[in-house]
């Protein structure tokens, strides 16, 4: 497995954006699915976005965009046009290639998470 380390979070006006970072140490992302989840109090946790894939939910879809560099051995989320709707808890995750990739159990490596309060 490979440990994940989320940051970035905090608390943001309606209409702003933040970066979050994931940061993997043991092993690389080379060769690994990786993926931005989030989970709001009460819900179920929510795909966002996944590396080398274009499928994303309607809620995030034109303002939420994944990458990587695999020379820092990091994946980002850049959000944008936040909404008090994307509260959560934001969370990476790593996992083998092949699997659904919009599916959390497809992953066996998450990270802490890092909190986004959006405040309208």
């Amino acid at each position: 497995q490979v440990q994940l380390v989320e940051s970035g979070g905090g608390l943001v006006q309606a209409g702003g954006s933040l970066r979050l970072s994931c940061a993997a140490s043991g092993r690389t992302f080379n060769n690994r699915a990786v993926a931005w989840f989030r989970q709001a109090p009460g819900k179920e946790r929510e795909f966002l976005a996944a590396d080398g894939r274009t499928y994303q939910p309607v809620s995030v879809k034109g303002r939420f965009t994944i990458s990587r560099d695999n020379a820092k051995n990091t994946v980002y989320l850049q959000m944008n046009s936040l909404k008090p709707e994307d509260t959560a808890v934001y969370y990476c995750a790593a996992g083998a290639q092949g699997g659904l990739y919009y599916r959390a159990a497809s992953y066996d490596s998450w990270g802490q998470g890092t909190q986004v309060t959006v405040s309208s």
